[in-house]
């Protein structure tokens, strides 16, 4: 279809002042930007008073589950997302074998359960599944380590031997021939927190001679930051993969403060001509699951495993005691999370969805250490939570670095249907929008040529995205 888009002014991706043009758009592909155009356009958009910009790239999602139960995206379309990177945090849903598939079948969160078959097992039948189903948003795929790793050892906390390490090379091989575009590790959560950096460093070596990136959540984003980060650069450098740093953030008041060396540290590695760049959404309120707080030991054999020693009453006084040690050292598990900690997503009681631990607390008369042990036992160990543990000068400091862009860390909503069960992170519906918004037209953090700039041209250039990101002729009209 031939459209004229007209009258609006033009914010290209780069960066430079907008500018008034019309943009002139042949079957997908921006033919022409200027006044007049030499076709006659089947279709005119009046963009009068309307910005016209490149497609939004979420740099960082988690939409892997939720495209299949609904194609629309209609959380990231509404804001303009028209491309999202997923497989982050060390979780895809391909490459897996029948052993993995049956986790992932037991470990759906119950909303989705019934609404997906699992019937792929490579990364090309993962692809194919999605262009069959048909999706709303072009997608960016990468390999999730932790998948990796349960194929070969499941949930053991060991180093795998020189036959299993090559057995996760050769899925990492397959999987980045087959489309992905790199590997991404979630350095806290079992099974990739096993790992140590000479495994990564292997696993990087594969993706780097396909030219693939290497994304991590790093090992620690509190007390241990500062050495997350610097393992971060040193598997970039040592296997010679371009890294992104996912949610670069500091968590916990005794770590706000510090995106100041980690920022250093990034622009030191560079000058050394490693390619590190992160991501990051605009709340100082993350979002993952309440199984976070159970030690990586307790964690260890899966979710099973991990429900049995919270039966145990000798074992779950271990557990307590390692959650109270971490509240003496000052880590954000303290005595005030509690109030902080809200949960998301509690599909045995949907009515909870919203409070606090500590409201759940009060009515169940239980002190916070055996409310979340009780939420974890009662749900299966399945508890979406927020913990609001950032502070905002980081934030800025971050949002304002030449080298970060935006990754919203959510997977697309709807409201309706299953993906309405829960109460997601705002971040969800409203990443682009509260940086266009409040940070860019409001409080004039970013100037929004620049806001624009992070959420289009400089994700496209980190992925290697030849023909998006930019209003340039000959590029896909998004």
């Amino acid at each position: 279809m031939k459209i004229a888009i007209v009258g609006g002014k033009v914010i290209d991706g780069t960066g430079s002042p907008w500018f008034y043009s019309n943009v002139y758009v042949s079957y997908g592909v921006i033919s022409k930007i200027g006044l007049e155009w030499d076709e006659k356009p089947e279709a005119v958009i009046d963009a009068s008073e309307l910005m016209i910009a490149p497609g939004f790239i979420d740099m960082h999602g988690h939409s892997d589950v939720s495209l299949l139960v609904n194609p629309f995206a209609e959380s990231k379309i509404i804001q303009g997302v028209t491309t999202e990177v997923i497989g982050q945090c060390g979780y895809s849903l391909a490459p897996i074998n029948d052993w993995s598939a049956e986790y992932l079948r037991k470990t759906l969160p119950d909303h989705v359960k019934g609404h997906i078959v699992i019937d792929w097992r490579t990364m090309a039948q993962y692809i194919e599944r999605l262009q069959r189903d048909g999706i709303s948003i072009n997608v960016v795929p990468f390999i999730g380590h932790g998948t990796v790793r349960m194929n070969v050892l499941r949930f053991e906390h060991r180093s795998p031997t020189k036959e299993e390490l090559d057995e996760m090379k050769r899925y990492v091989k397959e999987g980045m021939e087959a489309g992905a575009f790199g590997l991404s590790t979630g350095l806290i959560y079992p099974p990739s927190s096993y790992a140590k950096t000479d495994e990564i460093v292997e696993l990087c070596r594969v993706v780097s001679r396909y030219g693939g990136m290497y994304a991590t959540h790093i090992r620690g984003e509190s007390d241990t930051l500062l050495e997350a980060v610097k393992e971060a650069i040193e598997i970039g450098e040592r296997s010679g993969c371009r890294v992104e740093i996912s949610h670069f953030k500091a968590s916990g008041k005794m770590n706000w403060g510090k995106t100041e060396i980690t920022c250093k540290m990034v622009e030191e590695a560079r000058k050394r001509g490693i390619e590190v760049t992160f991501d990051f959404y605009p709340y100082t309120a993350s979002s993952t699951g309440l199984d976070v707080l159970i030690p990586e030991w307790a964690q260890e054999g899966g979710v099973d495993a991990m429900l049995g020693r919270l039966r145990d009453p000798e074992t779950k006084k271990k557990i307590r005691k390692y959650m109270e040690e971490r509240v003496k050292k000052g880590h954000y598990i303290d005595k005030e999370v509690y109030d902080i900690v809200r949960i998301t997503d509690f599909s045995p009681d949907r009515s909870i969805q919203g409070k606090t631990v500590a409201d759940i607390s009060k009515d169940w008369k239980l002190d916070p250490y055996e409310t979340v042990f009780e939420l974890l036992l009662r749900s299966d160990g399945r508890v979406g939570i927020i913990i609001h543990g950032m502070h905002e000068e980081d934030l800025l400091r971050v949002m304002k670095h030449p080298v970060s862009c935006i990754g919203s860390d959510s997977s697309c909503s709807a409201p309706y249907g299953p993906l309405s069960q829960t109460r997601p992170h705002p971040r969800a519906y409203g990443t682009f929008t509260r940086v266009l918004g409040y940070y860019s037209r409001e409080r004039r953090v970013l100037t929004l040529e620049e806001a624009v700039r992070k959420m289009t041209s400089a994700p496209a250039n980190r992925l290697r995205l030849l023909d998006r990101g930019l209003i340039r002729e000959g590029f896909a009209a998004d």
